[in-house]
């Protein structure tokens, strides 16, 4: 390690500044001249370059930079001729770190980290230089706040004086700074083996406050320091660590940290030549759990993602399906969601019973560090740009639910509390599981009835899968071998079509390189498909069988698909294979049991249109028989069974009514409309 000489360090630097890569051509030279006419105050240094111009000084930097990087910032002041500028050094890979493996080692030394800030405090002001006024003599003196707690005089230094005050803080005359506190964790992907994301907090001053905010992604420089640590009987033996920041980066939400080697893009693009490559994708997820064709390529469909559009108005088109699996107890549908949080470049798993709504979505806390609100990113906002597993989401209570609605269309999470107004990006896609009302699924009931999930929810789901356990003794045959094999050989490893680590940087490769479009074939047959399912309800009294929602549906999964096969186009194979997925589950979901007919109202309302035209009857009928005086339980009952209703329909739809305001009880079983 090299001496630390004021004089020598200052010079490297200046020559640095000036002469990098050489004379003839200084690229920060450039930088500095800019600065000079602009109002800004950093400069942004490149460690390579350092590093190729002087390793010694590199190694300086790394081992000790609360002496060094001052005396940077005094060479360049030197050639600005001002105060109050900054050099900030970035991409410092050889001193990248994983949060969880800082140890004391580290401790006053240069470090990078990158993680995900899951909170982010108010701006503060902080004193730099505090101004005193001596109470006894008048005499102004100053004393820099170098240390972490409040520093005032000790004794006045007017020699006519001398007192050890009392001394008057003059704020109008102090010299402060921005400051503010991040606080940022591991990034899910790092994490295996259900470890907890290790946390640590950042201080952020001067010109980088406020550039980072709740669920961005960033690459940080600085100093880790300690804060001894303390209770009301002293002060212990351990120390908190946190990083004062020097240089903070957002990195792009479509460029991973997973680096893809020209060897391994080689090998992407060979195989996406396979003309099985959407089976061999689909058979790579969970390959534990048998069968499932139709889900798994759903799943890998997700993986992919279709692509993001932004409109010259500024509207938003999302780009990420959304998937409900609902199903009876013990058909794997927990763990296709754990395969597929694990598999994706970037994923995030959660249960519903142990999930609220701000450790959804955000939050605004208490932050101990500042004393003030804080914004802190839940799972939907951490999981941007990849994929957001919910398990149970029926468990949920209501008003946790109905937290998720914006994140699941918009793609964006709007917070309004504690004076805090924000929105943060929620780009993720969501892969929910749900299980049936009664235990499960009867097939003469509609799938409304049968699980408890608003339609306002439902309706934002681009697949809806039913897994029904039905005795099928071939199906029962194959799945008893498989399961029986897996545990025979728990020792050995179900050995996918695809390496998985190759599958995920071919996940990656596909949704950083390829943005598909429709061609006129795939966009004709989508068309038609439409076109003629909308025909059905041309009938005045036919339901609707399919909206405008699930048309971009389609468009969403085309796209992924195509993606899939690393395609720059959305081809005509790729269009009829997501109708075919899109009808299985249509027509499972969207029938109404009573008439047979596909109607779309069973997703988007909760309710098919015969049901909804048998209570319009019954409204009908309840008016008429009411006088004024009210009708009793057994006269509306008995009127409606003429008409062809069972007695328990009507004591339902009474509940119903009742609820909604459109009947009231004065007296028991004996009902007013409400005019």
């Amino acid at each position: 390690m090299m001496e630390i000489e004021y004089e020598d360090i200052l010079n490297r630097f200046r020559d640095f500044f000036l002469a990098y890569p050489d004379v003839s051509n200084p690229k920060y030279k450039t930088y500095i001249d800019e600065m000079k006419t602009t109002e800004k105050k950093s400069l942004d240094i490149d460690c390579d370059d350092i590093l190729d111009y002087d390793p010694e000084l590199y190694e300086a930097i790394v081992e000790r930079p609360v002496d060094v990087i001052p005396i940077a910032e005094d060479a360049l002041k030197s050639i600005l001729l001002g105060e109050d500028v900054f050099v900030r050094f970035y991409n410092a890979k050889s001193e990248e770190i994983e949060i969880r493996d800082l140890r004391s080692i580290h401790v006053n030394k240069f470090i990078q980290v990158m993680g995900i800030v899951g909170r982010s405090s108010e701006v503060k002001p902080e004193i730099v230089e505090a101004v005193f006024q001596c109470q006894r003599c008048g005499h102004i003196q100053i004393v820099e706040q170098i240390e972490e707690f409040f520093k005032k005089p000790g004794i006045c230094e007017n020699p006519a004086c001398g007192r050890n005050g009392p001394f008057k803080l003059l704020e109008d005359q102090s010299k402060f700074r921005d400051w503010q506190v991040l606080k940022i964790q591991e990034r899910p992907e790092k994490l295996r083996g259900g470890r907890m994301p290790r946390r640590i907090n950042l201080i952020i001053r001067d010109d980088l406050v406020e550039l980072a905010k709740a669920g961005d992604r960033v690459t940080v420089t600085g100093i880790l320091k300690t804060v001894q640590e303390s209770t009301f009987k002293g002060k212990k033996t351990t120390f908190r660590k946190y990083i004062d920041v020097n240089s903070i980066r957002i990195e792009d939400q479509d460029v991973e940290e997973i680096k893809i080697a020209k060897e391994e893009e080689e090998k992407i693009k060979k195989l996406a030549q396979d003309p099985f490559i959407i089976e061999k994708i689909a058979s790579c997820i969970a390959p534990s759990v048998y069968g499932y064709p139709d889900i798994k390529e759903a799943i890998a469909m997700q993986l992919f993602s279709g692509v993001l559009k932004e409109l010259p108005d500024g509207t938003r088109l999302r780009g990420d399906p959304n998937i409900l699996l609902v199903g009876d107890p013990g058909v794997a549908k927990s763990q296709l969601l754990q395969y597929a949080s694990r598999i994706a470049p970037r994923g995030l798993y959660t249960s519903g019973k142990g999930t609220s709504a701000a450790g959804l979505t955000a939050a605004v806390v208490h932050d101990e560090t500042t004393g003030g609100w804080a914004l802190e990113a839940g799972a939907l906002v951490i999981a941007d740009g990849g994929i957001a597993c919910i398990d149970e989401i029926d468990k949920m209570s209501k008003d946790d639910r109905s937290s998720i609605h914006e994140a699941m269309e918009q793609q964006t999470i709007s917070i309004a509390k504690a004076g805090i107004v924000a929105t943060l990006n929620a780009r993720s896609a969501i892969l929910a599981a749900s299980n049936p009302k009664y235990g499960r699924f009867d097939r003469f009931k509609s799938f409304a009835e049968q699980i408890d999930l608003p339609p306002t929810l439902i309706s934002r789901f681009d697949l809806v899968f039913i897994i029904t356990d039905v005795p099928d003794e071939e199906r029962d045959k194959a799945t008893a071998k498989h399961i029986l094999d897996v545990h025979r050989n728990a020792g050995e490893v179900i050995t996918p079509p695809i390496d998985l680590e190759l599958l995920e940087k071919y996940i990656l490769y596909a949704k950083i390189n390829k943005f598909p479009v429709l061609t006129k074939q795939a966009s004709r047959k989508m068309h038609n498909f439409y076109v003629q399912l909308r025909k059905i309800a041309q009938d005045r009294d036919a339901p609707v069988p399919i909206t405008a929602r699930q048309l971009e549906a389609l468009i969403r999964l085309g796209e992924a698909r195509a993606k899939m096969r690393l395609s720059d186009k959305v081809e005509a194979e790729d269009a009829e294979a997501v109708i075919k997925l899109f009808k299985n589950t249509l027509f499972k979901v969207g029938i109404d049991p009573e008439t047979g007919k596909l109607d779309i109202d069973v997703i988007m309302t909760g309710k098919p249109k015969s049901q909804r035209d048998r209570l319009i009857h019954l409204m009908d009928i309840i008016s008429e028989l009411d006088k004024g005086d009210g009708i009793s339980l057994e006269d509306i009952i008995q009127e409606a069974e003429r008409e062809g209703m069972d007695k328990n329909f009507v004591r339902r739809a009474i509940e119903e009514f009742k609820q909604k305001g459109d009947l009231y009880e004065p007296t028991p079983n004996k009902f007013k409309v409400l005019r």
